[in-house]
């Protein structure tokens, strides 16, 4: 006679998922704000609309790219999440978005009720730097799909701007400064092509010193995703539109925020690239061109702005620990970001 099967035979652990639950609680607890509602496990999150006509809602949604695999390799899942919540939080503020609320996705192979309870801590770490609430989740184990120990992350975040303030390409206007807000490291782009410049070309284990460094290649490949959202929501009225510099980096961002007939001129000689762009070209033989289109090199915010309100911007920024500096101009053109 056959054994009756079973749904944790099957590769899915309800008792596991029930106390990933209780461990994740008081971090979900911890992001609650005024205009939250409702109570951690309901089946719907609950956040009241702002008030007042015109107000719009922005939406937005992302993952993390391979640096998971980073994290995962290091052992390491206290901040993986809250890259995500960061990096999400500056997507809608290129719009002129605060955000409001957000909402994960966890997906394992087998299910680590303490792995969860890291990746949730560093989603609600970022919930709480970006003043929004994490409002609900989910969290699958889906044997067969994924390998353990290998996991994935999306986030979903949903902010607001009154109708009048939306920031964008059709407020550019010619002779606007472009002023350049500083990365952390690689943020959540390019780990695909970094990971195996580290691997292959360094032949590096993540806890290894990074080339030149004293910090570890964990170290250095997980430095949280900046937020700009502190570092700009009070000059938000003085700018005319911004670029997250993603995937794609300057070229394939900054064009996004241009209207017709303009171009962004950036002057390479305003920054240095950081030390760990340095090591990955060298290491990696990749050309000038390919590392500012995989990589941020530097920058990880551009803002553009009439150039009386460029001071401002660059002394809130720096108020709130972030280097900032006018790196160029827009000017007259078809659409291209030009690189001198």
């Amino acid at each position: 006679m056959t054994s009756p099967l079973t749904y944790a035979g099957a590769g899915v652990d309800i008792a596991a998922a029930d106390e990933s639950k209780s461990r994740i609680r008081a971090f979900v607890e911890s992001t609650f704000t005024e205009h939250t509602r409702g109570a951690f496990g309901g089946f719907g999150g609950l956040c009241r609309a702002p008030a007042g006509d015109g107000q719009l809602l922005v939406a937005s949604a992302d993952g993390v790219g391979t640096k998971i695999k980073v994290a995962i390799d290091a052992g390491r899942h206290t901040t993986i999440g809250h890259d995500l919540v960061n990096h999400c939080a500056n997507d809608i503020l290129v719009q002129g978005a605060l955000p409001l609320f957000f909402l994960d996705y966890v997906a394992f192979g087998k299910l680590v009720p303490s792995t969860v309870a890291d990746v949730v801590q560093g989603v609600a770490s970022g919930c709480r730097e970006n003043g929004c609430a994490l409002i609900g989740g989910e969290t699958a184990e889906m044997p067969g799909l994924y390998t353990p120990p290998d996991y994935d992350l999306a986030g979903f975040i949903v902010g607001s701007v009154h109708e009048n303030a939306v920031l964008g390409a059709d407020r550019v206007r010619r002779g606007d400064v472009i002023v350049a807000l500083a990365s952390s490291g690689l943020h959540t782009n390019g780990y695909s092509l970094a990971r195996r410049i580290v691997s292959e070309r360094l032949r590096l284990a993540v806890d290894a010193p990074f080339p030149g460094m004293r910090e570890s290649v964990a170290d250095v490949l997980l430095a949280v995703h900046s937020s700009y959202v502190r570092s700009l929501r009070e000059v938000l009225p003085r700018i005319h539109a911004m670029a997250h510099i993603t995937g794609g980096g300057l070229p394939g961002n900054l064009s996004r925020s241009l209207p017709a007939g303009c171009d962004a001129v950036i002057e390479r000689a305003t920054w240095r690239p950081p030390h760990v762009f340095e090591v990955l070209a060298k290491a990696g033989g990749v050309e000038d061109a390919e590392m500012f289109r995989a990589f941020n090199m530097g920058i990880g915010m551009c803002v553009m702005l009439p150039a009386s309100d460029a001071d401002a911007v660059i002394e809130q920024a720096q108020e709130n620990a972030v280097a900032a500096w006018v790196a160029g101009e827009v000017t007259s053109g078809d659409g291209r970001v030009v690189l001198h």
